[in-house]
């Protein structure tokens, strides 16, 4: 098992069963986060966009990163901190973007390197502009302009913002959709898929892009969850049984 050198010792629950394995059977990588770890890094996330940024309730962020264990640690914090988050998983080649206030800079950006670089994308201006990596180990490189989410976000400590601050009314994506009624979709579709307490949800992260179905249904149901990027077919009834799959999405 592969596991980040900064990940934070969280608190004594992070001896528990995982809440979130990330597996990418194209290099071999896996690392595996219990509710405590996971926290631990989304607080870390939130401290950032608090602190380091200075952002509040009602900014808006830019989330544009694949389905990965660090992703889920960037939405989680941005959301504990009462942000509106953009999500934009594919490349929008040139087209506008329809959503309000895509026209004018985002108050904090997070995008991969290799989406960053490719010409099909259009990276949205930010305040503050992060690169997150989703290899195992450090960025090689980061442009002027840009920071190192996994650099930065071990600066602030793991202590969580004060959830009641957010409140249920308060939009959490630029399109004005609440945090309430976002986890009363997550509600629901967990309800659709069955998903129970207890139960380990596989992923495949190439099918499931939407944070709604990958991230918020499971979490909503207190089911774990098995992401798997670019994940082998012919192996699919070995992982099952190797992480104890009970749902396959």
């Amino acid at each position: 098992m592969t596991t980040p050198s900064e990940l934070p010792s969280g608190p004594p629950a992070d001896t528990g069963a995982p809440l979130l394995t990330w597996c990418d059977d194209a290099t071999g990588e896996r690392v595996e986060l219990t509710a405590g770890q996971l926290g631990s890094w989304a607080a870390g996330s939130a401290g950032l966009l608090r602190d380091g940024c200075g952002l509040r309730a009602g900014d808006r962020a830019a989330v544009l990163l694949p389905p990965h264990w660090r992703t889920a640690a960037v939405l989680l914090g941005a959301w504990a901190t009462g942000l509106a988050v953009s999500f934009r998983p594919r490349a929008t080649a040139g087209l506008p973007v329809l959503e309000p206030g895509a026209d004018r800079p985002y108050d904090a950006v997070f995008v991969t390197p290799e989406r960053r670089d490719d010409w099909l994308e259009d990276v949205p201006d930010g305040t503050h502009r992060y690169l997150v990596g989703t290899g195992a180990g450090p960025l090689a490189e980061v442009p002027v302009g840009w920071l190192d989410w996994s650099a930065e976000v071990l600066r602030h400590g793991d202590t969580p913002p004060d959830h009641r601050a957010v409140r249920p009314s308060d939009p959490a994506t630029p399109d004005g959709t609440s945090y309430g009624a976002w986890g009363r979709l997550a509600a629901e579709l967990a309800r659709q898929l069955d998903l129970r307490p207890g139960d380990r949800l596989l992923v495949d992260a190439a099918e499931h892009e939407q944070p709604l179905k990958w991230l918020l249904a499971p979490l909503s149901a207190g089911a774990s969850i098995v992401l798997c990027a670019n994940l082998d077919r012919t192996r699919l009834d070995a992982r099952i049984a190797e992480e104890g799959v009970t749902l396959v999405l």
